[in-house]
C-alpha cells in the first residue's frame, strides 16, 4: 500500500525526546512520511524547558500549505500549538485544507511540568479545534482543564468508571473519539486510584467514541523515562490511521507501542528521559544489494577470507611453481566437488517456494553440468580422464565441505543459509582469479596454471564486449553461477532478522574456512600439514 502521510504541527525539543524530533522517529517506524510546521522552538531537555521561541502564526501557516499543496496529507497530527492564534490559523488551514483525519494532542503542560500552552488559549483549542477532530489524546490533567474551561464538572478521577465518566464528558466537547491517558493515575488490582507505590498494578486508558467504550490496561511501569510519551502516542496513532487501520485498531497499537517503548528504554540525562522509539524496528547494517560487501568488510570475516583468497595453492597457481601433481589431484576432487554442488543447487530449487527462484536454482545444476564438461575437457590437457576422476575417492576435505556441511545446512536450514554456505565458493573462485589475472605479477608466459586463471575471468571479458559492443554473445557458466549466487543472495538478505543476518555470517565464515581445507588438500600433507 502506498506510505502514509503524516504532517505534525507541533514544537521542537532541543533534546529530541520530545515534540517533533518524538514524533519523526514515531512515524518514521511506523514506515509513514512526516512533514512538520515548527510552531515553537524549545530549549529544553530531560530536567525541563529552559525558555521558548514562538513562530509567527502567518508562518506557520505557510509551512501546512507547501507541505499539502503539495505532497498531500493522510492524517494531521497537532501537539504544542503555543498561542491562541496560533490554534485560530490552524483550525482554518485544516478546514480550508479539507483534511479528514486528525489526532490533537492538547498540549499544555511537559511532563516536568513546565506550562506549555496560555490559559486563555484553552477556549480557542475547544471551540476551534476540538469539533474537527478525530481523536482527542488528552492525559487527566488535561481534560480537566478542558472541562473546567467549558464550565463543566471536573472532579479527579479516583477509579476507572470516573476514568470513563471524564472521558464521556470530554467527548461531549465535539471530538470524534477521546482517548484519556491514564498515565498519571496509577490503579490497584480492583482498579482505584492509589498513592501507594506497592499497590500500584495497572494502568488504564479509556477510548470513547460512536459511543462504545474500549478500556485498554497495561502494567504498572515504575520508570521515569516518560519524557514525550504524550507527543509519541499521538505520532503512532495518527501513523496507524494513515496506515489504513480503524480508530479502536489504531489507539490500540499505539498504546501498546508506547508501552514497550517505556520497558526498552535506557537511561538518558538526569531527569525524565525519553523513550525507545524503535524498539521494533531495525536498520540493516547494509544498504540494500550490498549484503556480501557488507560481509565481506566484517573484521570477523576479513581473516578468513584472506586465508582462503590468498592461500599457498593460490600463490603457487600465480607463479606456477605448484607442483603438477598436487594440482592434477585437485582437479579429480574438484570434479567431485561439483558432482556435490550440482546436489547441493537441486535442494535450493526443491526448498525455493517461488517458481522463480527454483527455476534459478535449476538453471544452476544445469550450468553446473555445463561447467563440468568443460573440466573434463580441460584435465585431458593433464591426461586426466572422466573415467579416472569417477573412479576417485573423495577427499576428506571435499566430504566435509559438501557432502557434510554444505549439504547438511540444505537440510536443516532454509534457502538463505543454503545459499550462503555456497556462497564462498563462487565469490571466492571470481575473486581469486580476478586478482590473479590483475596482478602484472602473476606469470603468464610458461605458467601451465593461467588457462584455468583465465577460465574463471572469461566471463568479465564477455559480459564486457556483449555490453559494449551490441554482440549477443552468452556469457560463460562461471559467470553466470557467480551473478546467479549474488543475485540470490542480495534478493533474500533485506528481509532476513539482525540474529538471521549474524547466523548467516557465521555460516559463511566456517564454508569459507572449509573451502579453504580444499586448498590445503591441494597443497597435500608434505607442505601445509593436511590431509
Amino acid at each position: 500500500m502506498p506510505q502514509g502521510r503524516v504532517l505534525v504541527i507541533a514544537g521542537s525539543d532541543s533534546s529530541g525526546g520530545a515534540g517533533l524530533e518524538a514524533d519523526q522517529k514515531v512515524i518514521g517506524a511506523h514506515g509513514c512520511y512526516a512533514m512538520t510546521a515548527t510552531t515553537a522552538l524549545t530549549a529544553q531537555n530531560t530536567l525541563g524547558v529552559v525558555d521558548i521561541h514562538y513562530t509567527p502564526p502567518s508562518f506557520i501557516r505557510k509551512l501546512i500549505d507547501a507541505c499539502i499543496s503539495d505532497i498531500g496529507v493522510d492524517v494531521v497530527k497537532t501537539g504544542m500549538l503555543a498561542s491562541a492564534e496560533t490554534i485560530r490559523v490552524v483550525a482554518r488551514a485544516l478546514q480550508e485544507h479539507h483534511v479528514k483525519l486528525t489526532v490533537v494532542d492538547p498540549v499544555m503542560v511537559s511532563t516536568s511540568g513546565s506550562r506549555l500552552l496560555p490559559m486563555e488559549a484553552i477556549r480557542e483549542l475547544r471551540e476551534d479545534l476540538l469539533p474537527h477532530t478525530t481523536v482527542l489524546t488528552p492525559n487527566v490533567p488535561e481534560a480537566l482543564l478542558l472541562l473546567s474551561d467549558a464550565g463543566l464538572s471536573a472532579e479527579a478521577p479516583r477509579n476507572v468508571n470516573d476514568l470513563i465518566r471524564v472521558a464521556k464528558a470530554v467527548h461531549s466537547l465535539g471530538p470524534k473519539f477521546v482517548l484519556l491517558k491514564g498515565g498519571h493515575l496509577p490503579l490497584t488490582r480492583d482498579g482505584d486510584v492509589t498513592n501507594k507505590a506497592a499497590d500500584r498494578v495497572l494502568m488504564v486508558d479509556i477510548l470513547y467514541g460512536e459511543g462504545v467504550i474500549t478500556r485498554i490496561e497495561s502494567a504498572y511501569q515504575n520508570s521515569k523515562n516518560t519524557h514525550g510519551t504524550g507527543c509519541s502516542l499521538a505520532s503512532a496513532i495518527a501513523s496507524n490511521l494513515a496506515n489504513g487501520l480503524d480508530v479502536v485498531r489504531a489507539v490500540k497499537r499505539a498504546c501498546r507501542y508506547v508501552e514497550a517503548g517505556i520497558k526498552t528504554s535506557t537511561d538518558l540525562g538526569h531527569g525524565n528521559g525519553p523513550i525507545n522509539h524503535f524498539h521494533s524496528t531495525y536498520t540493516l547494517p547494509f544498504a540494500p544489494g550490498r549484503f556480501i560487501e557488507y560481509v565481506l568488510e566484517r573484521p570477523d570475516v576479513q581473516k578468513p577470507w584472506r586465508d582462503h583468497t590468498e592461500h599457498e595453492f593460490v600463490c603457487g597457481l600465480a607463479d606456477g611453481t605448484l607442483p603438477v601433481e598436487r594440482f592434477k589431484y585437485y582437479l579429480i576432487q574438484d570434479y567431485l566437488f561439483l558432482v556435490q554442488f550440482a546436489r547441493a543447487n537441486a535442494l535450493a530449487a526443491y526448498k525455493s517456494k517461488a517458481i522463480e527462484t527454483t527455476a534459478e536454482a535449476a538453471k544452476m545444476v544445469e550450468h553446473i553440468h555445463h561447467e563440468m564438461a568443460l573440466h573434463v575437457d580441460y584435465c585431458k590437457g593433464f591426461g586426466i580422464t572422466k573415467a579416472e576422476m569417477e573412479a576417485s575417492e573423495e577427499s576428506q576435505a571435499c566430504t566435509a565441505y559438501t557432502s557434510r556441511y554444505v549439504l547438511d545446512i540444505g537440510q536443516s536450514e532454509d534457502l538463505f543459509a543454503l545459499q550462503i554456505a555456497l556462497a564462498p565458493c563462487l565469490l571466492g573462485y571470481y575473486a581469486i582469479a580476478k586478482r590473479l589475472h590483475s596482478d602484472p605479477k602473476t606469470k603468464r608466459d610458461g605458467n601451465p596454471y593461467w588457462k584455468w586463471i583465465e577460465a574463471y575471468v572469461a566471463d568479465e571479458y564477455v559480459d564486457a564486449v556483449r555490453v559494449g559492443s551490441g554482440e549477443n554473445e552468452q556469457p560463460s557458466p562461471m559467470s553466470i553461477k557467480f551473478n546467479t549466487c549474488k543475485e540470490l543472495i542480495e534478493k533474500s538478505a533485506p528481509f532476513q532478522s539482525p540474529s538471521r543476518i549474524g547466523e548467516s555470517v557465521r555460516i559463511f565464515i566456517c564454508a569459507t574456512k572449509l573451502e579453504t581445507g580444499f586448498w590445503s588438500m591441494g597443497i597435500g600433507p608434505s607442505r601445509s600439514g593436511g590431509s
